[in-house]
């Protein structure tokens, strides 16, 4: 299966301290959204609070949503009907190429679409 380059995501994410992993788990998804050829904009709640905080018009251009999280997102709601692949952040830290593997599958999905990973 071939997905197009210029893919716009958004992305959440949230770990249970709001520190390190919070900001990894960013980190790693630029990379290999660069690596894609995908835009991104990544929404962190950490300790210093929601930062980069993602618009409704952000959430209704992307073509998918990555929610990298570990605990319970402020705003989630707004995710409802928007395709998206939730996992935890320290399987993400661990297996990224599942996580990108399922974003690949989930651009080729139905708008309502939600992919939960362990």
């Amino acid at each position: 299966m071939t997905v197009s380059p210029g893919r716009r995501l958004v992305a959440v994410t949230a770990c249970v301290s709001g520190v390190a992993h919070t900001y990894m788990a960013a980190e790693r998804l630029e990379k290999l959204c660069q690596q894609e050829k995908w835009s991104i904009k990544i929404e962190t709640q950490g300790a210093l609070g929601i930062e980069n905080a993602l618009t409704l018009e952000d959430v209704h251009r992307a073509d998918a949503v990555l929610l990298i999280t570990d605990i319970e997102l402020s705003g989630a709601e707004r995710f409802i009907n928007c395709r998206y692949v939730q996992s935890g952040i320290s399987a993400f830290l661990r297996e990224p190429q599942k996580v990108m593997s399922a974003v690949r599958k989930l651009l080729c999905a139905p708008q309502d679409t939600h992919i939960i990973l362990g």
